[in-house]
């Protein structure tokens, strides 16, 4: 993995828990390639491609109206479409490589969704995307105490549909006409117990974003340096036989 620092750049942007495990993403994007032209499904505000990548991505994808014009402002891509995933406006093998990044676990329809990226990408193109597995709900330090209706709460809140194990996802990859080439679960239980707290922590956080349209108030070191020190043990993009999020790398068919 490169030298490059991916914390704090996301750390003076994004809650703290968003700003850590987006931070171990970037990092292993770092070592894909992605030949162009390159689809991000799922492109959000465009923050994370901002930092991720030293170029821009050929057309960033996403249905929100809010997030598809916020990502204007930090020029990550070449074009933004405003769309559905399951029904996406280009034709049929556009696309070279795509990737989606901690988004197809929100989306009821994913198997649609696979369908529709597999139909616009060239043969043999590769598709990366991660997502958190099934530990993720079972690694939650509250769900010891309060059992299932804490897990089932914490699922509504981080609208996550999706959490399953990799056996899942390479049949879904396999019905949509991909190949699931190697896979690696990331981001200990305890990043994700970090995470969890995160949540509830990083409330001032989201008063701010509603009050200025920011995150974070001060993006400073001198206001961020504790936060910072107490998180970076956590921010260890390798590879963890009981991590709570997966990486995956496919390739169409």
């Amino acid at each position: 993995m490169p030298d490059r620092d991916f914390l704090f750049p996301h750390l003076r942007d994004l809650p703290y828990f968003r700003a850590l495990i987006r931070a171990v993403e970037a990092e292993f994007y770092q070592t894909l390639d992605l030949p162009a032209p390159t689809l991000d499904v799922g492109c959000g505000d465009g923050h994370f491609a901002s930092l991720t990548f030293d170029h821009q991505i050929d057309l960033g994808l996403d249905r929100g109206h809010a997030s598809i014009h916020e990502a204007k402002q930090y020029n990550a891509y070449r074009l933004l479409v405003e769309a559905e995933g399951g029904r996406m406006p280009f034709p049929n093998g556009y696309f070279a490589s795509a990737f989606s990044n901690s988004v197809l676990e929100h989306i009821p329809h994913v198997e649609q969704v696979l369908a529709e990226i597999a139909r616009v990408l060239k043969p043999g193109a590769p598709f990366y995307f991660c997502v958190p597995n099934e530990r993720y709900f079972s690694e939650l330090s509250i769900a010891r105490l309060l059992g299932r209706g804490y897990t089932a709460w914490f699922r509504r809140i981080s609208r996550v549909e999706h959490a399953d194990g990799s056996e899942v996802w390479e049949a879904r990859l396999e019905r949509a006409g991909f190949r699931l080439e190697k896979w690696w679960h990331y981001f200990s239980p305890s990043a994700m117990r970090v995470l969890e707290w995160g949540h509830y922590f990083g409330l001032p956080s989201l008063v701010a974003k509603k009050l200025t349209g920011k995150w974070i108030i001060a993006p400073y070191r001198w206001n961020l340096a504790l936060t910072e020190r107490f998180i970076r043990r956590y921010c260890v993009a390798r590879e963890y036989e009981s991590g709570t999020f997966t990486f995956y790398v496919a390739r169409k068919k």
